[in-house]
């Protein structure tokens, strides 16, 4: 009785998320790509190795003014508000101190909770990173809600916000490196996992990394997840098919790659009744990443409880201790 109740709960909470999720993609349906616009980005991207689609400029120009870590993204989207780069640095008292990157979910609508987890880093020594990851909060374009334009029918659109998401964090760990920092460690939520998950392919510094319910199946997120069937209609209606985009695999997707860290210091936290980035897909990835634990959580894909948890697992490795 209990779980059929907790099963019924998180099903509401995810319907009610979802069917917002779809309002929005709905409302911008206009936005979708064509079959040759995603064709001609596959044509010129797919070829690339991960080092090649994610590689970083030699020379970034950083500014920190208060608490805040500002650039000029790389990768300019053509919206102005996204290309300036804003990541909220929370500094622990002792200089060259781990650096947690603490990557949000899909249009989180507040950072109260990450700001709680970083008062928690810092007490441990730690300091915290918290990006604001592209077309979210302060990166927000103009006439557009937190992360709307993130994930919606523009293929394109969606790949070059992960890249550009990616390239970002390489540039941020490289400037933490000349400043003395030499250990990092992950946690990602949802969206934010599955950027984790694509970073840990090209760096290998981290002390831990935790992913909490991480999108890893990209053809699945698109055309099986309940949170983009208006996605769905709007890429149909434009000819759009599965499998397009499985030659881009193995730049964008968490089951096409290995991270580089120590995989018995990677936590992946699977929601039980969770239908979007649902407990098989976790199961399978975990498989990948051998070595790697997975944390399983009563509760959907929205809530509170996966977070809460996962932070009691990554305690251990706080102190370096295993």
């Amino acid at each position: 009785m209990r779980r059929l109740v907790e099963k019924t709960a998180s099903w509401g909470m995810d319907g009610a998320m979802c069917g917002m999720m779809n309002a929005l993609q709905w409302r911008r349906r206009a936005d979708s790509c064509t079959k040759k616009e995603l064709a001609d980005y596959l044509d010129a991207f797919s070829p690339m190795t991960r080092e090649e689609y994610f590689r970083i400029p030699e020379t970034t120009s950083h500014r920190q003014h208060g608490g805040w870590i500002e650039w000029k993204t790389p990768l300019p989207s053509g919206f102005p508000e996204n290309d300036r780069v804003r990541v909220h640095f929370y500094p622990a008292e002792k200089k060259n101190a781990p650096v947690l990157l603490l990557l949000h979910a899909l249009m989180s609508a507040s950072d109260v909770g990450y700001r709680r987890v970083a008062a928690t880093f810092n007490r441990r020594g730690w300091s915290v990173a918290f990006p604001h990851l592209p077309y979210h909060y302060s990166r927000t374009p103009k006439s557009t809600l937190n992360g709307e334009l993130a994930i919606t029918a523009d293929l394109v659109r969606n790949a070059e916000g992960l890249r550009q998401a990616v390239v970002e964090l390489r540039q941020l760990m490289a400037l933490f490196r000349t400043r003395g920092t030499r250990e990092f460690a992950i946690i990602g939520t949802s969206y934010g996992g599955w950027t984790g998950a694509l970073l840990s392919f090209l760096e290998h510094d981290f002390r831990f990394m935790a992913l909490v319910q991480p999108i890893v199946n990209v053809e699945k997120a698109i055309w099986e997840n309940p949170g983009a069937s208006s996605m769905r209609r709007s890429l149909r209606a434009l000819g759009h098919v599965r499998n397009q985009i499985v030659r881009h695999d193995h730049l964008i997707s968490p089951l096409h790659g290995v991270p580089l860290c120590n995989p018995g210091k990677i936590i992946i936290t699977a929601g039980l009744y969770d239908r979007v980035s649902p407990l098989e897909e976790l199961k399978l990835l975990t498989s990948r990443w051998k070595g790697s634990r997975l944390l399983r959580v009563r509760q959907g894909h929205f809530g509170y409880r996966a977070l809460r948890e996962t932070l009691l697992e990554v305690e251990p490795f706080l102190d370096g201790r295993d």
